[in-house]
């Protein structure tokens, strides 16, 4: 690292709220099965309210009946949860088009974020990078450590394991511009095991470049100060918090006051 880049300003750490909508209900589903979702009863826009109220700046929103069936669906929501509470959202499922892209960010998303398709599709998402800007996409990689220890790419809802390298996946993105990256260990979401820091700290090394979100496995707000601590530039918040294990505002507090 050169003088200039050792004087640069770090990016502030970014709480990530997840709201996971299904059939236009607040859900969660257990490692990604819906045969087994658990309902909560705030409607989503409300929900959105509750975070924004309690200091949040981003909202990350998945369309969960999308991301099984294609074709995103809550470009209308969207809209409202933008005028209603002025949250940057993070939004994707079920994107599958450049047409989609442009689409769910004229409804108002800061940001798209894109799965399977960047597994199956890399230089296809790495021209979406191109044409609508490195803060524009946010492609996020599931990923599942097999017996060996080799890092695997399911797709397809996690029913059909890729062929793809995940290091050579992400440098590939990090050489197309990407700046945000999220990443979930698929065995630690929605299990309150807490978070994979070993596999931030390989990212962090591999792409120092890339924004890696945390996600899957945070449990409380020291969970979120380790995938700090371990390179990320942000975490994803999901079980844990839209059950009160603990308060947004006090993990906002924490992490911003360093």
């Amino acid at each position: 690292m050169n003088a200039l880049a050792s004087l640069t300003p770090r990016a502030p750490f970014e709480l990530y709220p997840a709201i996971d909508v299904r059939e236009g209900r607040v859900v969660r589903l257990h490692q990604g099965d819906y045969e087994r979702e658990t309902r909560y009863a705030p409607q989503p826009i409300e929900l959105a309210s509750q975070y924004s109220e309690s200091g949040a700046g981003w909202l990350h929103l998945v369309d969960l009946d999308a991301a099984r069936e294609g074709g995103y669906t809550l470009r209308e929501l969207v809209r409202g949860i933008v005028a209603r509470t002025g949250l940057n959202v993070q939004t994707g499922g079920g994107v599958r088009s450049e047409d989609d892209v442009a689409s769910i960010l004229d409804a108002g998303a800061q940001r798209v974020v894109v799965g399977s398709l960047a597994v199956r599709e890399t230089e296809r998402v790495v021209r979406w990078i191109e044409r609508f800007g490195a803060d524009r996409i946010t492609v996020a990689l599931d990923a599942r450590q097999d017996a060996s220890g080799v890092w695997r790419l399911p797709t397809a809802g996690w029913t059909q394991d890729s062929d793809v390298e995940f290091d050579a996946l992400v440098r590939r993105f990090a050489d197309g511009g990407l700046r945000n990256l999220l990443c979930t260990d698929i065995a630690r979401d929605g299990m309150l095991a807490g978070p994979n820091l070993s596999l931030y700290r390989h990212l962090s090394m591999l792409a120092p470049t890339l924004r890696v979100q945390a996600s899957g496995g945070v449990r409380d707000i020291d969970d979120i100060e380790g995938a700090r601590d371990a390179g990320c530039a942000g975490a994803v918040l999901g079980k844990a918090l839209i059950e009160g294990r603990f308060a947004l505002d006090e993990a906002l507090r924490r992490t911003r006051a360093c």
